[in-house]
């Protein structure tokens, strides 16, 4: 059961890293060019949003999804006591981040396959957090 438990905290880790390094690169993009433009964006889709280009968002992708969830990463690989709190939040984050960018680019946009797909990832990420924490408050028998 214990090396069960350790693979579950390092498989989630790496799973928080997959997810850490594409939102600091998704960030920065937007965070470095707000227009959108050189990720095949444009702020037309920010109609209705209460920003006029894509900085906002970008350093919200940045920081909360990019750099708390590479924290997240190292509570995980660390095993540490609060990884299955952090990976709740930050998959409910995640969660609440797709749900708001549907509800304000969908219009003229569209939704895109990534939307759902983070969607499940934040799920995920989030059970995931939800397992280990059940499974560690659980005392070890005998």
């Amino acid at each position: 059961m214990a090396q069960t438990y350790r693979r579950s905290f390092y498989g989630l880790g790496a799973f928080q890293a997959f997810i850490g390094v594409g939102a600091v690169a998704g960030g920065l993009g937007l965070t470095l060019d707000p227009s959108g433009a050189s990720l095949g964006m444009s702020t037309d889709w920010l109609q209705g949003a209460p920003f006029p280009n894509f900085l906002i968002p970008g350093l919200f992708l940045l920081v909360v999804n990019g750099v708390c969830t590479l924290i997240g990463s190292a509570l995980s690989f660390r095993r540490s006591r609060y990884a299955g709190e952090a990976a709740a939040l930050l998959g409910a984050i995640m969660m609440a981040w797709i749900a708001i960018q549907v509800s304000i680019v969908s219009g003229s946009a569209g939704i895109s396959w990534l939307q759902p797909f983070y969607f499940l990832v934040g799920l995920i990420e989030s059970a995931w957090g939800l397992w280990l924490r059940r499974v560690a408050m659980t005392p070890a028998p005998g």
